[in-house]
């Protein structure tokens, strides 16, 4: 009769496979890791180092790295953060650029208006009371009407430029001319996608909601990235739109 190992009294046979090795405690050996060190850990992340044991669970998207201006998104691993500097300089070409269709439409517009006020007659040499005088009148209202019309026209033909320009081009380009001559684009946080028709719209209208206040609510929605402490540098309108402004 074999007592076997004495330091085994129960006779079991020791696991593992081999004399001597450490039993598989854990998950399977990952990259960088020596052989032998059981795989006690997740799978390695992306931006760790090698030969780290992968210890940590995988990054949600939306994650702000140590808040050291990097941020690990969804579909586009880890990225840099744009500064305010560049998005401040984005949205000062962003202005040069609509100024200047703004100097178009208004040129346009200032014509058509100097163009339906000349049809303003002087109805002063009319008799007063006579057919003539009346239809002078009747003229002059007229073309006072045309140059109201011109007037807030020009102001409408304004204001669908901006809409189409900061709506469609973060909608479906994720940037405006702005941030594409500084390197920057706006995706959402959760696909690291373009934001979309209604993420672009939302983005865009509530700067718009905040220029009622004349113009104060605007400027605090543009500078509001600079009160953000969670380190993804979303102004208000971000948060809202549930988008976040990279480096390309």
């Amino acid at each position: 009769m074999s007592f076997g190992d004495p330091n085994n009294p129960y006779g079991q046979q020791p696991q593992g496979g081999q004399p001597g090795q450490q039993p598989g405690y854990g998950y399977p050996q990952q990259p960088g890791q020596q052989p032998g060190q059981p795989g006690y850990g997740y799978p390695q992340q992306p931006g760790q180092q090698p030969g780290q044991p992968g210890y940590g669970y995988p990054q949600a998207p939306g994650t702000v790295q140590a808040n050291n201006g990097y941020i690990s998104l969804h579909g586009l691993g880890t990225v840099q953060v744009a500064s305010m500097g560049a998005r401040l300089g984005a949205r000062l070409i962003d202005g040069i650029a609509i100024g200047v269709v703004y100097y178009i439409l208004a040129a346009i517009g200032l014509a058509g208006v100097v163009g339906a006020s000349s049809t303003i007659d002087d109805c002063s040499g009319e008799t007063y009371g006579s057919a003539a005088y009346q239809s002078c009148v009747n003229d002059s209202a007229a073309a006072a009407g045309g140059v109201v019309a011109a007037f807030f026209g020009v102001i409408f033909l304004l204001f669908i430029a901006t809409m189409l320009y900061e709506w469609l081009m973060i909608a479906f380009v994720g940037a405006t001319l702005g941030k594409m001559a500084l390197g920057l684009r706006v995706v959402k946080e959760t696909t690291g996608g373009k934001p979309g028709l209604g993420g672009g719209f939302i983005r865009w209208i509530i700067p718009m909601v905040g220029a009622i206040v004349c113009g104060i609510g605007e400027l605090l929605v543009y500078l509001s990235p600079f009160f953000d402490s969670t380190g993804k540098t979303q102004g208000w309108h971000d948060r809202a739109a549930g988008t976040v402004v990279i480096k390309k």
